[in-house]
């Protein structure tokens, strides 16, 4: 356990490293969910209501094509140096190692949004009841974006055009995480609650938290052959 957990460690410290090198990387989707965000309310206009009412879906939507802005480079850059193949061929379990990367990039790709979002929301008028279902339903659905985007990644791995296949098959997958996320806000404003949707959010966590890191492995497994 501590020698999986030595690997798990290593893997996320490496995938951060590398990523503070290329920092623009990192920021690009930060700045596009900025911007997003912020033109709406220049587009639409000081309207309050309308404001609050589209806030949720704005903010969740950014932040659902911010996240998949660095997923093409997952892998691909281990892929490009044949440091994945060695990966896959080593004794640790690749399984580990995906886990870990996937970690890595919710880290540096959905945590970051996961704590703009608040900022956000002030300007479209959400109260402080608002922002924090909001920051908790982000906090719940990015790193199911991550997960599930592995699997797109890792299938699309070194095919030519990958991104906008990338898209067709992530996007799909994608709707019932912005669904629930975007829902539970506008749920708890007509006074409906919000389990049912912070439910629904923990349970897609936990399947995919279960099953993509297998999933991701077997895709890389058929990418290398």
């Amino acid at each position: 356990m501590s020698g999986s957990a030595a690997v798990f460690g290593a893997v996320v410290r490496r995938e951060i490293a590398l990523a503070m090198r290329q920092k623009g990387d990192v920021l690009t989707p930060l700045f596009f969910f900025v911007i997003v965000a912020t033109l709406f309310p220049l587009g639409v206009g000081p309207e309050v209501q309308l404001l609050a009412r589209m806030a949720p879906g704005v903010l969740w939507v950014g932040a659902l094509l911010a996240a998949m802005l660095s997923l093409q480079r997952l892998f691909a850059a281990d892929h490009a140096d044949g440091t994945l193949e060695q990966m896959a061929i080593s004794s640790t379990p690749l399984t580990l190692i995906v886990v870990g990367k996937v970690v890595a990039h919710f880290l540096l790709s959905g945590l970051p949004l996961v704590l703009i979002a608040p900022v956000l929301g002030l300007q479209f008028g959400l109260d402080a009841r608002s922002l924090g279902i909001l920051t908790l339903t982000l906090l719940l659905g990015t790193p199911t974006l991550s997960l599930i985007g592995g699997i797109g990644a890792a299938l699309t791995l070194g095919v030519r055009g990958g991104g906008v296949l990338l898209s067709l098959l992530t996007l799909p997958l994608y709707i019932p995480v912005l669904i629930f996320g975007a829902g539970a806000v506008e749920a708890d404003a007509a006074g409906l609650g919000i389990g049912a949707h912070v439910s629904l959010l923990g349970a897609l966590l936990l399947l995919s938290g279960l099953f993509a890191p297998f999933a991701i492995t077997t895709a890389l497994r058929i990418s290398l052959e």
